[in-house]
């Protein structure tokens, strides 16, 4: 049938199964916009307040699903204001396909209104970026963009289509989308046999999980595998949930604000044993040193990872559900009870510990883990309370912890709450925000109550800029340049001037019949959880030290004794 080019993308979204759309509309992508509007039974454009929380929304989506996360933009500053998300996608792999539009073919190259090389200025932060000057290319392009976003190891992809385009006429028909297969071409048998070989000689293994093994849904390959080697598990933050954080295998985080638990283990293991992670300097510390005790089993998908960082004994690379089956098969029951106990007496000796003394971001995190039984989904902006929801709250399953951990990006984390709340409108959703990151993101706070999102957003709010006042007073002498937020700016009362209930707390008593209230009301809710300037995230591994040199605020306390 004969279609416009606008109306090809509508279709070629319907063929993907894509549900929901996040973007904002402009001059140049009017034409899809009227195209969406005919469709809009079939898919739902959420339009938010600016087009990085749609590129956020998209990833959130993404992140909750397992799906494609699809943003649209205009072309110029709405293009360009997708660049953070999309980059943000890109540094932790989650699958997305960004739609802008362009300038007519015949105008571009000289700066007209509202043009910018899109595709170019986003071709070091995607899978693949293209721009669309023919209507006859535009189908296949778009079915590549979700066939690449999803293949291997995911990410980003962006299509530009110039306005001529999107009104042009040529013939449309349906394509079955065609399913991607786990990669496993590099998978060699002799990979995984040297692997369980290692594996069989270890005495004390541990095992390093990223989110890799997030991406290709092995949680319970990676359970079973765990047990059946009777080994201590941590994970970094992009892992979080792949292991279930009440097994009792399990140590917590390992990095920067990992548990002393993890990065001691880490540090006396003889066999480390990474799933899908890529060794980023927030996990490693002084890289000369991380696990230096130990022989390196790396498996991940993409080879580039192996040996960047680290260098490893053995590697396999391939899809990591694929993997594990395969290694499950080849291993057999170890006991590493004296082992196992030493890492439990770690634990039992090195607790995580925060200040019980009035209200806290610790203590906040664990009323929301107490209140929803650790099944929420927890989105967090980037700072101290990150490290705080990594730390406190247990995540049992994949796809329950959505944060920036790649590019670090604040602002990020009610655009991604909005996203997963569409994407999965069956769990309580959750965003964890520092009062910096909030007055990033505070307008999509109008996208959520707009829509009627049962959406709980927690501001840690100290009136700093939490972490990096934390670094000013461990190791700039107190100097607080540009981190203090103590002005006038009242939260509850932004938030119901933008359609959301806003709740003040102040003491500890208040937070879990506030959480509870913020659930029970079923809409958007903001609540403002007052804590200390001076709360800081511990334990802590100071940038570029050795991960066993970490540290909590006991010794700190002797050291400056």
């Amino acid at each position: 049938m004969q279609l416009t080019g606008s109306e090809i993308i509508i279709e070629c979204l319907k063929e993907q199964g894509v549900d929901t759309v996040f973007g904002y509309p402009g001059g140049t992508i009017l034409n899809v916009y009227d195209a969406l509007y005919k469709h809009s039974d079939e898919i739902h454009h959420v339009l938010t307040s600016h087009e990085q929380g749609a590129s956020h929304a998209a990833d959130g989506y993404a992140r909750a699903t397992g799906k494609v996360g699809v943003c649209m933009a205009t072309s110029g500053p709405g293009a360009t204001n997708l660049v953070t998300g999309i980059a943000t996608a890109h540094m932790d792999s989650i699958p997305m396909v960004a739609i802008t539009a362009n300038v007519a073919t015949g105008l571009l190259g000289r700066d007209s209104f509202q043009e910018i090389d899109i595709a170019g200025v986003v071709m070091p932060i995607t899978k693949y970026s293209m721009i669309v000057k023919d209507i006859h290319d535009l189908a296949p392009a778009i079915r590549r963009a979700f066939t690449i976003a999803q293949s291997g190891r995911p990410g980003p992809v962006l299509v530009d289509v110039t306005k001529d385009v999107t009104a042009a006429v040529t013939e449309y028909t349906y394509q079955e989308p065609t399913p991607i297969a786990p990669y496993t071409a590099e998978m060699l048998e002799s990979d995984l046999d040297q692997a369980a070989k290692l594996i069989s000689e270890a005495e004390k293994p541990f095992i390093f999980v990223g989110g890799g093994a997030i991406t290709s849904g092995a949680a319970e390959e990676l359970r079973k595998f765990a047990h059946i080697i009777n080994s201590p598990v941590t994970d970094s933050l992009m892992g979080k949930g792949a292991f279930s954080g009440e097994d009792e295998l399990y140590t917590g985080m390992l990095g920067m604000h990992g548990t002393k638990t993890s990065n001691l283990g880490v540090t006396k293991c003889d066999l480390l044993i990474t799933v899908g992670a890529r060794f980023s300097d927030r996990v490693t510390g002084n890289t000369a040193k991380f696990a230096q005790n130990a022989k390196i089993i790396q498996i991940d998908v993409d080879a580039a990872e192996i040996n960047k960082n680290i260098k490893v004994d053995c590697s396999i690379i391939g899809d990591v559900k694929e993997v594990l089956k395969e290694l499950n098969k080849k291993i057999h029951p170890k006991n590493h009870d004296a082992w196992v106990k030493e890492v439990e007496d770690m634990k039992a000796k090195y607790p995580l510990k925060y200040n019980q003394e009035g209200l806290t971001g610790p203590y906040v995190i664990e009323e929301l883990y107490r209140v929803t039984k650790g099944d929420a989904i927890v989105v967090t902006d980037v700072g101290q309370h990150q490290m705080w929801a990594a730390q406190y709250y247990k995540y049992k399953e994949p796809r329950t912890l959505l944060t920036s951990g790649g590019l670090g990006t604040m602002g990020y984390g009610l655009g991604a709450a909005i996203g997963a709340k569409f994407g999965r409108p069956d769990k309580v959703v959750v965003n964890i925000a520092g009062d910096g990151c909030f007055r990033m993101n505070m307008n999509e706070v109008a996208t959520a109550a707009r829509n009627n999102l049962p959406l709980i957003e927690i501001v840690i709010n100290n009136h700093v800029l939490g972490m990096v006042r934390q670094w000013q007073t461990l190791f700039y002498d107190h100097r607080y340049s540009s981190t203090i937020l103590d002005d006038k700016v009242d939260f509850v009362t932004f938030a119901e001037s933008m359609g959301a209930v806003g709740i003040r707390v102040t003491k500890k008593e208040e937070v879990g019949p506030a959480i509870e209230k913020a659930i029970a009301l079923n809409t958007t809710v903001v609540l403002d959880c007052q804590i200390d300037c001076d709360d800081k995230v511990f334990p802590m591994v100071p940038a570029g030290a050795p991960i066993e040199e970490v540290f909590d605020a006991e010794d700190l306390a002797k050291k400056e004794k």
